[in-house]
């Protein structure tokens, strides 16, 4: 079973749902997640950013998605 943060990512990325990014300094990033992987994800705004994940403090989608919490 894959870890709740991947599932989150997943959802994410599968739903093409914009999301905004809160980096560790404060700054607020917009975009789709396109990919990640363990280390990184890829957020499309205007351009492509390679963020990396241990910058990040927080993830917010737009529109609420299914909880990672519940299992089907």
């Amino acid at each position: 079973m894959a870890d709740i943060q991947e599932q989150f990512l997943n959802d994410l990325t599968k739903s093409g749902e914009q999301v905004a990014v809160f980096l560790i300094n404060g700054i607020k990033l917009h975009g789709i997640i396109e990919k990640f992987d363990g280390n990184v994800l890829f957020l499309k705004n205007a351009i492509t950013q390679m963020v990396y994940k241990h910058a990040i403090s927080t993830v917010v989608p737009a529109t609420h998605l299914k909880s990672p919490m519940k299992h089907d």
